[in-house]
């Protein structure tokens, strides 16, 4: 069927599937360069308006990545798409906004508990060290400590699977942390004792995985999450609860 007789959004649809399906068959990985734009329009047999849209379409799923001047790569593939759209629904209404950081909360202390014998045999002396100078660094910010205290806390988090050497783990364990982190200022959840709480339970991580105890470490990342449970569960009391 020509272009002319195919509906825009259907066209592009296609000329999207069919670059994904040209990356697989070929076996690129991320940093591969495509084709040009023209080469593609050979291989696809599709307009250059077509494949220009398309591409637009997989940039910003980062599947491929455009490097103006140079042309056009697979991309890394990361999840900032998700990231997102988590935190636009997340922003919509107060009953999304809830809904949302309770789910992330319980996929981030999953991640966390269910992986607990691998985490705390797999850490090494210089992971430990590093994540013990990470909980100094939420420290000297002090509660209250703004991007500081945050940016030690997620680099805490991503170093913490980091052992398990799974990628995917890393990645949704890093899209998640981003949501929640950008969520929870505008629920207003958090307080400065709860930031103090936070130190104090961060060092217990460090600690029980260097004493290698699986259980104390799961009882430190539950009790890390326990204080925005209650937060959570107190101000949607206040908003009157879900689905009101």
């Amino acid at each position: 069927m020509s272009e002319a007789r195919r509906g825009r959004g259907t066209l592009r649809k296609e000329v999207v599937e069919e670059i994904k399906r040209y990356i697989l068959d070929k076996r690129m990985r991320p940093g591969d360069p495509l084709p040009t734009e023209a080469e593609l329009c050979i291989a696809l047999g599709a307009s250059r308006s077509s494949v220009r849209e398309a591409v637009k379409t997989l940039a910003a799923l980062d599947i491929v990545e455009v490097r103006h001047g140079h042309g056009t790569y697979v991309g890394r593939l990361s999840l900032s798409a998700l990231v997102e759209s988590m935190t636009f629904r997340g922003m919509l209404s107060p009953d999304d906004d809830f809904r949302v950081y309770a789910d992330l909360v319980d996929v981030r202390e999953l991640f966390e508990r269910g992986n607990a014998d691998r985490i705390v045999g797999s850490l090494s002396p210089r992971h430990l060290e590093t994540l013990d100078s990470l909980v100094d660094e939420m420290d000297r910010q002090g509660a209250g400590g703004g991007d500081g205290f945050v940016a030690s806390d997620r680099a805490f988090h991503a170093l913490l699977v980091e052992p398990l050497g799974n990628e995917l783990v890393s990645q949704l364990t890093l899209a998640f942390w981003d949501v929640y982190s950008i969520v929870s200022p505008h629920l207003n959840l958090m307080t400065i004792e709860d930031e103090r709480v936070t130190v104090d339970v961060h060092r217990r991580i460090v600690q029980a995985a260097r004493a290698g105890d699986p259980a104390a470490f799961v009882a430190a990342v539950a009790d890390h999450y326990a204080p925005v449970r209650r937060r959570l569960a107190e101000a949607r009391a206040r908003s009157g609860g879900e689905g009101s």
